[in-house]
């Protein structure tokens, strides 16, 4: 503690500490509008202005996350603990190793690589219009080399793609998810190979002409479906379908894409985009403006929006039920089908170039190949510019398809453009937990009988009892073993499919 200390009461600093995350809240506001109108309907040239404008706030972001009172604050809190509450206490764990991490990185760097963030998300979506992988390669290898250079600062005592590994999934590593990918590869593959040789089943009905606005009228009745509060969460378009909050769980939007030739990407992002909406918006009120709003992981996050993708949403209940609305859109289109012919469609299982429009089968290998390179590539054991060969190579290998060019193949994914080294995982261990919250949720709710009825409430009602409204509270394993009880266990995962594609190829 410096000379010049504040010396506090202890009822004084918990309101310090609700006023400074509440001053962090406003900066991410700022910065996710920044980012958001940059995405969704800024004009194309005006990505210099900004990266001048998120430059300046994350120097304010730094500087205050650092500062002598910011840090004397945390530890006066931390030394006097038994007077905090379950939530301070966490808040104070979270807040003091943010802090202390940012400080082992130069302010600088910081800066300069937010700056450099804002550049290559425009040079991304140039890149993939282009189909250029050249064009983006220089300013993905700096990335890379700034998430080894801060593994480095901040970490030192890990591998590197460990550090990178435990951002969006705290305790996860290689050596986890080399066992966890290990046990995928012994369920899907022998199941894929089945199901290859099987009679493949129609997806007809997902071709055809789908103009934008009615697969807009869609998208907001499926949120309304699913149960999202419309007053708290906005829906746009955007290259690549994600989900950002403005500040707090209050201000909510997710954004999708619309394919005219094929209304199932759309359909499906948006249920996607509204399972993290449902789970950042069930945070409880007292969380808004702290460090435990919103989910605690991304793994955990992606168990809510794929549960209510794919658990939900492919599932024949909410085909049944969902189809007498599509058809009312698309009464053209419809003609002939039904609602079987819907959910054999949405369940279709085929490897595809695509990570976004995989099936629930070989979905899981596509994530396999991104962790399998960002993992050399950050090991040193694979170049950035051979980046698209190898891409290519493995899915052939993975999958059997041979990528035709960069758009789809490499330059698909924002996330690397996002600086999100390490993320892919979490779509896979989502998967995962998914279907293990399932198991867990049908021992007290009749999950079909509500699919049927869409009535949602009891489903989400679960959810936001036992997983959203905690927010952060818990690591991702103390809130696993909350709700289930039990250790994590992919197993329920190849259960899941291999029950339900049985039924669907007649295995």
């Amino acid at each position: 503690m410096t000379d010049n200390a504040k010396q506090w009461t202890l009822e004084e600093a918990r309101a310090a500490l609700m006023a400074l995350q509440r001053r962090q809240a406003a900066y991410e506001h700022a910065m996710a509008l920044i980012y958001y109108d940059g995405v969704t309907a800024a004009p194309r040239e005006t990505a210099e202005n900004r990266e001048i404008s998120l430059s300046i706030l994350s120097e304010e972001v730094y500087k205050q996350g650092t500062s002598p009172e910011t840090v004397e604050l945390l530890e006066y809190l931390d030394a006097n603990r038994d007077g905090l509450t379950g939530d301070e206490k966490r808040m104070v764990h979270l807040l003091l190793k943010d802090i202390r991490n940012m400080r082992k990185v130069p302010m600088e760097e910081y800066v300069a690589y937010q700056a450099l963030l804002v550049r290559a998300d425009d040079v991304w979506h140039r890149a993939k219009e282009a189909s250029d992988f050249a064009m983006f390669e220089p300013i993905l290898e700096e990335i890379f080399e700034t998430n080894k250079r801060f593994a480095g600062y901040i970490s030192p005592e890990k591998a590197p793609y460990d550090y990178c590994l435990d951002l969006y999934e705290e305790g996860l590593t290689t050596e986890v998810c080399d066992a966890f990918f290990g046990k995928l590869r012994e369920g899907i593959v022998p199941l894929l190979k089945r199901i290859q040789a099987q009679p493949q089943v129609d997806g007809s009905l997902r071709s055809g002409t789908f103009p934008a606005a009615q697969q807009e009228k869609l998208a907001h009745h499926l949120m309304k479906v699913i149960g999202l509060d419309l007053g708290h969460v906005g829906l746009a378009t955007t290259e690549h379908p994600f989900t950002i909050s403005f500040g707090s769980h209050l201000d909510e939007r997710i954004t999708t894409h619309y394919y005219e030739e094929d209304f199932g990407f759309s359909m499906f992002s948006v249920i996607h985009e509204g399972g993290h909406a449902l789970y950042d918006t069930g945070s409880e009120r007292e969380l808004a403006f702290t460090e435990l709003d919103g989910g605690v992981s991304m793994g955990i996050h992606e168990s809510q929006s794929r549960f209510y993708e794919n658990i939900i949403g492919r599932s024949r209940g909410f085909c049944e039920m969902i189809f007498p609305k599509v058809a009312e859109i698309f009464p053209e289109q419809m003609a002939g089908y039904t609602a079987e012919d819907l959910y054999r469609a949405v369940n279709r299982v085929c490897p595809s170039l695509i990570r976004t429009e995989a099936d629930e089968v070989t979905y899981c290998l596509h994530i396999m190949i991104r962790y399998e390179l960002e993992k050399r590539v950050i090991a040193g054991d694979l170049a950035v510019k051979d980046l698209p060969a190898e891409w290519n190579r493995l899915y052939k290998e993975y999958l059997g398809v041979d990528v035709p060019d960069d758009k789809h193949g490499v330059l698909q994914d924002s996330h690397w453009s996002g600086g999100m080294v390490g993320y892919f995982p979490s779509y896979a261990l989502g998967n995962a937990y998914g279907a293990q919250f399932l198991a867990k949720m049908r021992e007290t709710v009749d999950v079909n009988a509500c699919i049927a009825a869409g009535d949602f409430g009891p489903v989400n009602d679960w959810n936001r009892e036992h997983i959203w409204r905690h927010g952060g509270r818990y690591t991702p394993a103390e809130l696993l073993e909350r709700v289930l009880g039990a250790p994590f266990d992919p197993s329920y995962f190849i259960e899941y499919l291999r029950n339900k594609y049985t039924d669907i190829y007649n295995l």
